[in-house]
């Protein structure tokens, strides 16, 4: 006899900590209490009876059940989404929609000021953007896209690079008039931090070890927990910012900001696009990954 199944509501509320990468984003998106998601995840090991979470962790990591359950859920759910595409095709709609998910900064910075140019030459297509607060986001049922910083070694997808990273020191130019000109000023400047949790984003301390003029040390100033409340705030004369090629690279060229006289750094990290395997290569799919690539290619930020 088959084991009875957990509540599928358990089971969304399981998929979707893992995309949103916790309980406090998760909440967010199902409009409910942080500690009712946690309630849910407790619920549902009781229910499996196993340990799906490593809360000795920070952040909590999948045991074994977990990423064996994460994979069943993923497989379970894409499976649905294919089931409900078709019949939407067998009722004559349109597949015309292609749902794509990054980090809020990339969205604000370089996705959306972009997408007016594949509305243009795709005006039948539309284009539902999911963000995540922080880092890469996973793949899952009903997103066709992800775009991702990071090593591109992930096996959810198949994999295509958009473009290598550059990190810069920058601010406006109006903060930059007032700076001295030895060891590009950083010494008598506000620096703007972003606290990230993945180590692949390199913060203030990582780039004076690397490029910074000898001796310099991170400063005490202001801290933020997304590239696009610190970029408002270097927009607002607050200070210099580490300006990543992603998020700053269109605002120095349009002059909005500009680079310090300091050596940029290169993370060995990139941007790609990662096209779930699971989803069906629709034309629609396949034309916003097609143009993407096309658009990261042309270096024009």
């Amino acid at each position: 006899m088959s084991r009875p199944l957990p509540p599928l509501r358990l089971l969304q509320v399981f998929e979707t900590v893992l995309r949103t990468g916790g309980a406090r984003e998760a909440a967010r998106e199902l409009n409910v209490s942080q500690p009712a998601v946690s309630q849910s995840l407790r619920a549902l090991e009781e229910h499996l009876g196993v340990r799906l979470l490593d809360r000795a962790t920070r952040p909590a990591r999948l045991t074994e059940a977990g990423r064996i359950l994460r994979q069943a859920t993923l497989d379970g759910l894409g499976r649905i989404t294919e089931g409900l595409d078709d019949i939407a095709r067998l009722g004559g709609i349109a597949d015309n929609a292609v749902t794509v998910a990054c980090s809020v900064g990339f969205a604000t910075y370089w996705l959306m000021p972009r997408l007016k140019g594949f509305y243009a030459e795709h005006p039948d297509i539309t284009v539902n953007v999911l963000t995540s607060h922080q880092g890469a986001p996973p793949l899952a049922p009903g997103v066709d896209l992800a775009l991702r910083y990071g090593p591109g070694t992930w096996t959810d997808g198949e994999v295509t690079l958009l473009f290598e990273e550059r990190v810069t020191p920058v601010c406006t130019p109006t903060y930059a008039a007032h700076l001295p000109q030895d060891d590009g000023g950083l010494d008598a400047a506000t620096l703007i931090h972003v606290d990230f949790e993945d180590p692949r984003w390199l913060t203030w301390a990582d780039y004076l070890r690397a490029a910074g003029p000898r001796g310099t040390r991170p400063r005490p100033g202001l801290h933020f927990n997304n590239y696009v409340q610190a970029t408002q705030a270097a927009l607002n004369d607050q200070g210099v910012m580490l300006g990543w090629r992603s998020i700053t690279g269109d605002l120095t060229r349009e002059q909005r900001l500009v680079a310090l006289p300091l050596p940029p750094l290169e993370p060995e990290d990139g941007y790609y696009c990662v096209a779930w395997r699971q989803s069906k290569p629709r034309a629609a799919r396949e034309a916003l990954r097609a143009w993407l690539i096309a658009s990261a290619g042309m270096g024009d930020f």
